[in-house]
């Protein structure tokens, strides 16, 4: 099975990374985890891209907040997908960075989650790796039946107490 990546541009992002890591951990995903910043360390955060494939790396996760360049120069530096995870800062809420991670020029696509959305970037790696792989894709048809049947049983509560 290929890894994933996750690669925040602070450590500071890690309170968000931890959801992608459960998540990823949750399926028996395997992966690796890097501190690179897109300003501070732009040679090493371009090296760790344009190896990634050699590296066993199918799909790679970046997390920055603010300027937020981390998965644009991720994603510059390989043809592997790029899953960017804006993360919210203190002045402007994370639109900055949610704004900058989705803005890509043509021909570097990155796919963005929500601001925080760091659980749904670990489960778009987990679809996109599950294109070739038939037990991650019935891992996901599991958690999907368990979420319907979450929002069933709610439902039914729900109508027995208000429809009589």
């Amino acid at each position: 099975m290929k890894k994933v990546a996750i690669i925040m541009g602070s450590d500071s992002d890690l309170p968000v990374v931890e959801k992608a890591i459960s998540t990823l951990t949750e399926y028996g995903v395997p992966f690796e985890v890097h501190v690179f910043s897109a300003h501070r360390t732009p040679e090493e955060a371009r090296e760790f891209a344009s190896s990634a494939r050699k590296n066993g790396f199918g799909v790679l996760i970046a997390a920055a907040g603010m300027a937020a360049h981390l998965a644009g120069a991720i994603a510059a530096n390989t043809t592997l997908p790029v899953i960017g995870i804006p993360v919210k800062s203190k002045y402007l809420d994370g639109i900055d960075a949610l704004l900058s991670t989705v803005q890509m020029p043509s021909g570097i696509p990155v796919a963005t989650v929500a601001i925080d959305g760091a659980a749904n970037a670990a489960l778009l790696s987990i679809q996109m790796l599950a294109i070739e792989d038939a037990d991650l894709a019935s891992k996901l048809d599991a958690a999907r039946r368990a979420g319907a049947e979450k929002v069933l049983a709610k439902n039914a509560e729900i109508e027995a107490k208000f429809n009589h």
